[in-house]
């Protein structure tokens, strides 16, 4: 969220970040916010009867500030189908692997003890489906043999506060075009190929 944030701020940055939304008031990203001058709101899903109720305020609320995007960042619940779908193809999400490989949590552990040689992060479209949807941008990070999860998960934040700012300067300049399950980057560059998924098509 911070480096969505600091993207935001600089002259010529697509997107605009309007506001920090939580369901957690004690989340260090409200702070942040506010100390940059953004708009925060906590709603707190245990003040509700039911997923549905929570996420009507949701929508309400981001409706009221007429935002196109939704980015999640470290926001841990998982999203009903109807809410996903009313609004599809607006809402990004970050996830510390390669997708499709380690959907879930336990990521970096998971990644270790499978033996595999890399591993990264993915910015996709979120369905309704857990770690699913058409994916923007990744980035690829070796697992090397003296690992510990600990210290591939710092590995792979460094690529998040890269690869995040840009899949959604990527939208915001609606360069990315959804084909079913795959995404085509419109005039693509060369750094932002070496970033892209391999099924990246440039026109």
């Amino acid at each position: 969220m911070q480096s969505l944030v600091r993207a935001g701020a600089n002259p010529g940055f697509p997107a605009e970040i309007v506001c920090v939304l939580s369901n957690n008031l004690e989340a260090a990203g409200l702070k942040f916010a506010a100390e940059n001058s953004i708009a925060t709101r906590t709603i707190d899903h245990r003040d509700f009867g039911s997923r549905e109720e929570f996420e009507a305020e949701i929508t309400q609320y981001l409706e009221d500030l007429d935002i196109d995007l939704i980015c999640l960042a470290g926001f841990m619940r998982l999203l009903t189908a109807d809410f996903v779908n009313r609004w599809r193809d607006r809402i990004l999400n970050i996830h510390p692997s390669l997708l499709p490989a380690f959907k879930g949590l336990h990521v970096h552990e998971r990644a270790i003890e499978s033996g595999a040689r890399f591993t990264g992060c993915t910015v996709h479209f979120v369905r309704p489906e857990m770690d699913d949807g058409p994916i923007i941008a990744q980035a690829v990070v070796p697992i090397l043999d003296n690992d510990t999860p600990e210290t591939l998960a710092a590995r792979i934040l460094e690529q998040e506060h890269m690869v995040y700012p840009l899949a959604l300067k990527l939208v915001a300049e609606n360069r990315v075009k959804i084909h079913g399950s795959l995404v085509k980057i419109e005039n693509a560059d060369e750094q932002t190929v070496s970033l892209l998924n391999p099924k990246l098509e440039i026109f």
